[in-house]
């Protein structure tokens, strides 16, 4: 179990990136979900020992994970968002390499956890090639890769699919969901779909804080009779926006469909809709900016 207690960072800078994050996450895949700017990558960082948090207690399992960093590392994988690799170093290569810093001295047990590796993650008929030249989905299998050297017990992915193909999604999540019956998963995205189609537990994170935790189907079912949608014509969208508390907005056939959340019928022509795990998401984000404009001013 991965246990945090009001963790809170501050940049030198005075800004906030963290503020009293508290949660437990269990074994399997969790989705940490919020948009750009949240304090997600922040949160992955303090977590995967890379920077230490103003204030705050982390525990996995019985390590403090800000007392006892190496042990922590011991049993971390970790896929950052963006990671460099040499330029003219093969797959096999550059994954024998992490092994040996992992601390697999042997070169048999090496060579047994590469190959391993390189056909859990489909790059066995790459291996020779250099991970510098591989598609954007073949880098993030390859990533995956190296985070599961050693068999970490807590896995942390940040933005893990983000600019692949449908096709990569689609197998980067089958692998994802077949690594998390044994192991702790932290995904970290700002893509609501990733969070809908793999995991069973999720928070939201928006301005440095927890804003809603739970499982995606409970979170749905709490704003069900509370959505309302309506086609409008793209001009008056502001004049709409003036009026109710929308949601979120997508272009159809040169028309605009908009959510709005209500607790009683809007009228106005408006019909109830059965939101989505995206309705729950921005509504949470939107009340949490108007929150934080409300104590600013």
């Amino acid at each position: 179990m991965l246990n945090l207690n009001n963790v809170t960072h501050t940049y030198p800078n005075g800004t906030r990136a963290l503020d009293g994050v508290t949660m437990s996450i269990g074994k399997g895949l969790f989705g940490l979900l919020g948009p750009n700017g949240a304090g997600k990558s922040s949160l992955m960082r303090a977590i995967a020992t890379l920077q230490t948090p103003t204030s705050g207690d982390i525990r996995f399992g019985d390590i403090d994970v800000l007392a006892e960093p190496e042990r922590l590392r011991a049993v971390l994988g970790y896929l950052p968002q963006e990671f460099g690799v040499y330029p003219r170093v093969s797959a096999y290569e550059l994954l024998d390499y992490m092994a040996s810093l992992k601390g697999i001295v042997s070169a048999a047990d090496r060579r047994g956890t590469v190959e391993t590796l390189l056909v859990q993650t489909n790059l066995w008929n790459v291996r020779t090639k250099a991970v510098a030249g591989f598609s954007g989905g073949m880098k993030r299998r390859f990533g995956i890769a190296q985070a599961l050297i050693g068999n970490p017990k807590l896995i942390i992915v940040d933005e893990p699919t983000a600019g692949l193909d449908p096709e990569e999604r689609n197998r980067f999540h089958n692998l994802l969901v077949e690594i998390g019956e044994q192991v702790t998963i932290l995904l970290s995205t700002h893509i609501v779909d990733d969070i809908a189609d793999l995991c069973p537990r999720m928070a939201v994170l928006a301005n440095g804080r927890i804003q809603l935790e739970g499982a995606p189907d409970d979170l749905i079912a709490r704003s069900r009779g509370s959505m309302w949608s309506k086609t409008i014509e793209r001009e008056t969208l502001e004049e709409v926006k003036a009026a109710y508390e929308v949601v979120s907005t997508r272009l159809f056939a040169g028309r605009t469909i908009v959510h709005v959340l209500s607790a009683n019928d809007p009228g106005n022509g408006f019909s109830p809709v059965e939101g989505g795990l995206e309705d729950v998401y921005l509504t949470t984000v939107a009340r949490s900016r108007t929150a934080a404009t409300t104590v600013a001013g």
